[in-house]
């Protein structure tokens, strides 16, 4: 019984120790960090989600997404992740992080989602992997029309001179298509300079300009600038765009054969078209393909998960943190004493 008394005492005595170095002092250092801004205040990591993120942050929560994902990029000296890419098959292939991930990127997050397994990637900079919206640029020309205006004015020159009758005559029966069949056809362009109608130019004028060879000449080109079939667009939508969570949601081996991830169906809804096709519709190919008349759209789940995927962007340096050292890059002034 003596001992009983120093046990119980050693006893507690570690528990409170365990909870002051894991959880009290712990929270005094990190447990009322503010979000980082500049001098002037406008630079503010991070923000707090709100809207259909912070609604798709419950969906993702709900369906279980965060035991196959993590949010949480590890440091170099633990693990390979700030250089492991984050799919094989996208080109050119991002990676999961610049750097690694700190305490006050998670403020704004209860709980935080920072995850143990990785059956999928890490989700961690998800929406920085998603391409840049770049506006429509203005539809430019083919140049197959532009081809068509240029070849006319050559085969309009390309006749013998008035002063040559006999000649002209002869070249008029190669002349006759149109000035676009003269200009993508080399023989007919080439009737009209052929060695004898030359001769007979030269013989008539000696000193007049024969226009043959340059219409015959510039014919090469205008073949070539024929318009080629426009190469038709990829299946699939861009890599980690809104289009392509989508897709991937409703049907993730429609992207990735060799994915375990199941199909989140119930949060899309099938319908049948009305007059138009709805702009949010999925895409889908061969026997996923919804079938004639029917089509494929998110919920309002749907687009507020695919809207906190898209939101997942830890890329922001932070000064407490070390940042990946990017490839030097050569610089104009670096560059002029090695000119001189």
């Amino acid at each position: 019984m003596k001992g009983f008394t120093p046990l119980v005492l050693g006893i507690l005595a570690t528990l409170a120790f365990s909870w002051l170095g894991l959880a009290y002092i712990p929270d005094l250092q990190i447990g009322h960090l503010d979000p980082q801004s500049d001098e002037e205040g406008t630079d503010i990591y991070p923000m707090p989600k709100s809207g259909m993120a912070e609604r798709g942050r419950r969906v993702y929560v709900a369906n279980g997404c965060f035991y196959c994902h993590s949010e949480q990029i590890r440091a170099d000296y633990a693990a390979a992740d700030i250089d492991r890419p984050r799919d094989a098959a996208s080109s050119p292939t991002p990676k999961w992080g610049d750097r690694r991930s700190a305490p006050r990127d998670y403020i704004f997050d209860r709980p935080a989602l920072l995850g143990k397994m990785r059956m999928g990637p890490d989700l961690a900079n998800i929406g920085k992997a998603a391409p840049a919206e770049e506006e429509a640029a203005p539809a430019q020309p083919s140049p197959g029309p532009l081809a068509a205006p240029a070849a006319s004015p050559p085969a309009s020159n390309a006749s013998p001179p008035p002063a040559n009758a006999g000649a002209q005559q002869t070249a008029k029966p190669a002349a006759q298509p149109s000035p676009q069949t003269a200009a993508s056809a080399p023989p007919a362009a080439n009737a009209s300079a052929s060695p004898a109608n030359v001769a007979a130019q030269q013989g008539a004028k000696p000193g007049a300009q024969s226009p043959a060879p340059p219409a015959s000449a510039a014919s090469p080109p205008q073949t070539a600038a024929a318009p080629s079939p426009t190469a038709s667009p990829s299946d699939s939508p861009a890599a980690y765009s809104a289009a392509w969570h989508h897709q991937h949601l409703y049907a993730p081996r429609s992207l990735n054969l060799d994915s375990d991830m199941p199909a989140y169906k119930f949060l899309y809804e099938k319908r049948r078209v009305g007059g138009e096709q709805s702009a949010d519709a999925i895409k889908l190919r061969g026997e996923r393909a919804p079938g004639e008349g029917w089509e494929i759209v998110p919920t309002y789940d749907a687009k507020c998960l695919v809207a906190y995927l898209m939101s997942l962007n830890q890329s922001h340096p932070l000064n407490e943190v070390k940042s990946a050292a990017a490839p030097p890059a050569a610089s104009p002034a670096a560059a002029k004493p090695a000119a001189k």
